[in-house]
C-alpha cells in the first residue's frame, strides 16, 4: 500500500522485483496520490501479470494515529487469495539470497495449523547504502509473512500483524481481544531503505509520515521553522556496511547523490532534536546489548510467540 510514492523516493520498483520471483500474484493498494506522483506508471511498467492494482482513497481524519497505514494494508490483505500474504512495504526489499528460504518455510508449514506466520530479521539503512543502524530502538524483527487468515490483521501504524477476532475494523491500536501471533522466526532479513534518500526528500517523507500520524494542521505548524534538508545528524558514529544489497537495488544505488550533504566530520553535531538513535538512553542500552546480551535487546519490542526458528 501507499501514496505519493514515487514523489518521497521509495524504492517501490525494487520492493516489488525483489519478491516477484516466488509469489503468484502480487497486490497493490495505491492511494489517491498527488497529481505529480508517477507511481501507477512506475508499477505498471514492471510489466507483470502478477500485478494488480487497487486505486483507494486515505482518509486519516477517521483513522488517526498511522492506523491508516493499516487500513490500507488490510485492503491489499483482503484482496489476496493465496494460502501465506508476505507484506512488503515500499521502503523494503529482500535479497534475492533469501527467497528460497522463505518458499521453504511455506511449503514446509502449510498444513501445521499452529504456524500464523513467520518473523524476519531487519537491516535498516541510513543516510546512505553504505551505513545501517543497529542500535537500541530501531526493530530488529518484525513479522511480514502471515497465513491469509480473516482474522489476522494488519495493526497499529502497518508494522506488524495480530489476531483480532470480531473486529469491527475501526480501532487498530486497540489492545483488548487482540493476540499475538505464533510465528517461526526465519533466518531472512528485510533490507529497509526508508532512511535513505536525498535530504529534501527525507524531510519531505517525514513531514508526510508525521502527518499520517498527528494530522495536518499541527504538523503545517511545527514545520513552519524546520529546515528544507533533513539533518541526518554525525554520520561517523553510524556503522558500516560490508556485504551486498539485493541485485535489484543496483540502478536506485548507482543513482546516490548527495553525499556532500551527510556529515563525517567527527565532531560534527546536528542542531535539530535528538534522534532515538543519538540519546544518552539508548547508547547505554545499546552497549548492554551489543557487549552483554549477545545481541538481545532490553525493554526491546515485541509482538508475537516464537514457536520455532529456521536457522
Amino acid at each position: 500500500m501507499g501514496k505519493n510514492v514515487s514523489k518521497l523516493y521509495y524504492p517501490i520498483r525494487e520492493s516489488i522485483e525483489s519478491i516477484l520471483p516466488i509469489v503468484d500474484e502480487f497486490i497493490v493498494a495505491l492511494g489517491d496520490s498527488d497529481e505529480d506522483d508517477n507511481t501507477e506508471e512506475i508499477i505498471k511498467s514492471i510489466n507483470s501479470p502478477k500485478i494488480k492494482i487497487i486505486h483507494t482513497v486515505w482518509d486519516i481524519e477517521s483513522f488517526p494515529n498511522g492506523t491508516e497505514n493499516a487500513r490500507q494494508t488490510n485492503i491489499a490483505k483482503d484482496a489476496c487469495t493465496g494460502d501465506w500474504l508476505l507484506h512488503l512495504q515500499a521502503d523494503e526489499v529482500i535479497h534475492e539470497k533469501y527467497l528460497d528460504t522463505i518458499k521453504n518455510a511455506c511449503e514446509k508449514y502449510l498444513d501445521d495449523q499452529r504456524v500464523e506466520g513467520f518473523l524476519f530479521q531487519y537491516k535498516h539503512f541510513y543516510g546512505d547504502y553504505k551505513h545501517f543502524i543497529d542500535f537500541h530502538g530501531w526493530y530488529p524483527k518484525e513479522i511480514r509473512l502471515v497465513r491469509n487468515k480473516p482474522d489476522i490483521y494488519s495493526f497499529r501504524s502497518a508494522q506488524s500483524f495480530k489476531k483480532i477476532p470480531n473486529f469491527d475494523g475501526k480501532n487498530f491500536r486497540q489492545k483488548n481481544g487482540t493476540y499475538h501471533l505464533n510465528v517461526i522466526e526465519l533466518d531472512a532479513y528485510i533490507y529497509h531503505y526508508g532512511w535513505v534518500r536525498p535530504p529534501e526528500y527525507m524531510q519531505k517523507k517525514t513531514k508526510s509520515l508525521d502527518t499520517i500520524h498527528k494530522g495536518k494542521a499541527k504538523v503545517e505548524e511545527e514545520y513552519k521553522m524546520k529546515d528544507v534538508l533533513f539533518d541526518y545528524g554525525n554520520m561517523a558514529k553510524i556503522p558500516v556496511f560490508k556485504e551486498t544489497h539485493p541485485e535489484v537495488m543496483k540502478n536506485k544505488i548507482n543513482d546516490f547523490n548527495w553525499a556532500d550533504k551527510l556529515h563525517f566530520e567527527k565532531k560534527y553535531k546536528s542542531s535539530r532534536a535528538k534522534m532515538k538513535h543519538e540519546k544518552f538512553k539508548s547508547k547505554i542500552l545499546t552497549f548492554i546489548s551489543k557487549k552483554i546480551l549477545n545481541g538481545k535487546q532490553l525493554f526491546g519490542y515485541s509482538n508475537w510467540n516464537i514457536i520455532g526458528k529456521e536457522f
